[in-house]
């Protein structure tokens, strides 16, 4: 999940897993798969480093729990 601005200034949390595209319009107009749109005040920019960050910490915490088996 992702924070960004609407045009109002109003900050909301996007689950971009539903993210099917986004258009320049000149602002950034993301496109959800269920046909939802959304107009944001973010740059294409700003939303793709926002996910890549995200995504990159759910792969720390992943990488941070082990399981160790113990068993002979």
């Amino acid at each position: 999940m992702i924070v960004l601005q609407k045009m109002n200034g109003e900050r909301f949390v996007l689950n971009h897993n539903q993210i099917e595209y986004i258009e320049l319009i000149p602002e950034s107009k993301i496109v959800m798969m269920n046909r939802d749109y959304y107009i944001v005040k973010d740059t294409v920019e700003e939303i793709i480093h926002k996910i890549a960050e995200y995504n990159a910490k759910v792969q720390d915490i992943r990488r941070e729990i082990s399981i160790n088996d113990f068993r002979v």
